[in-house]
């Protein structure tokens, strides 16, 4: 009986581990099969109460999966769904709230808003719900950091990506198409910028909290966020392809880096973990 039971456990453990390692094409299919539906009844009636609903899901389909994706990694995760969903809602509203009086203030006080002022600005508004997380949160593993990181920047590129498209419908007259592609151009390269981004960010912070902000750790936390800033306002300098393709690429490559360093190391419980761009050797104890 206990063969038995045991046998079924590990059918059990194994459907969870694959569930949660493939679940985001599920959230990806769910949420394209959604947006085929909405934007289908919102050009057969017209009926402008569907627009909203559009948006959100044009938005926020290729983010969600992507948190879901990182979520099934084999990192060290400790927060659960709760937690992340709660900082890419709280968190990205936050952020882009943030982000838009200090960029308004900015504009006031300089009469221009220099491109690295927009990353800077940005990079750290994405930082307060992660921040926010470390005064609540005891255990804090770089895991963690990095997986809030993503979901606090997939809340802010998905508020962001739906303030740009409705001012493109406005613009446009309600030229679907105009959105459509606002839409799918913005959702496909959001993994790429800010989630990126804040991801790599955020994981440096809190592996500097991890090391009870080491003279190191906290060194290897600007040079994570300057490297963000860097990528960031090197995007908006330029509207070329080409260019995105590249920046794209490298933060990609940076997260991907990050994410198997993190998902190979491992420690005993209450051993800092180090992150990685540049890797940091763990803390000595003793």
């Amino acid at each position: 009986m206990s063969d038995t039971q045991n046998s079924v456990r590990r059918d059990d453990g194994r459907l969870v581990r694959l569930g949660r390692r493939w679940g985001w094409l599920a959230v990806l299919a769910v949420g394209l099969l959604v947006f085929w539906l909405i934007h289908s009844a919102l050009i057969s009636t017209g009926n402008p109460n569907l627009v909203p609903a559009l948006l959100f899901f044009g938005a926020g389909l290729v983010p969600a999966a992507f948190v879901s994706f990182v979520a099934g990694r084999r990192l060290d995760f400790g927060v659960g769904s709760s937690v992340v969903g709660v900082t890419a809602l709280v968190g990205g509203a936050i952020g882009v709230t943030t982000a838009g009086f200090l960029e308004y203030r900015t504009l006031v006080l300089l009469d221009v808003l220099p491109m690295a002022a927009v990353g800077v600005i940005e990079e750290a508004a994405k930082l307060v719900m992660p921040l926010v997380l470390l005064l609540f949160i005891r255990r804090r593993s770089p895991g963690d950091g990095l997986l809030i990181g993503v979901a606090s920047g997939a809340g802010f590129a998905v508020f962001e990506t739906m303030g740009y498209a409705f001012v493109e419908l406005v613009q446009s007259g309600g030229d679907l198409h105009v959105v459509d592609h606002l839409l799918v151009v913005r959702g496909l390269l959001s993994p790429a910028a800010h989630m990126a981004w804040t991801g790599l960010t955020s994981a440096a912070l809190w592996s500097a909290a991890a090391q009870h902000w080491r003279r190191r750790s906290v060194g290897v936390l600007v040079l994570v966020y300057a490297i963000a800033v860097g990528l960031h306002t090197a995007w908006d300098s330029f509207d070329d392809d080409t260019v995105y393709a590249v920046l794209a690429a490298v933060s990609l490559s940076l997260l991907v880096y990050t994410t198997h360093r993190l998902a190979g190391l491992s420690r005993p419980q209450g051993v800092p973990l180090p992150t990685a761009v540049p890797p940091v050797a763990p803390a000595s104890h003793g």
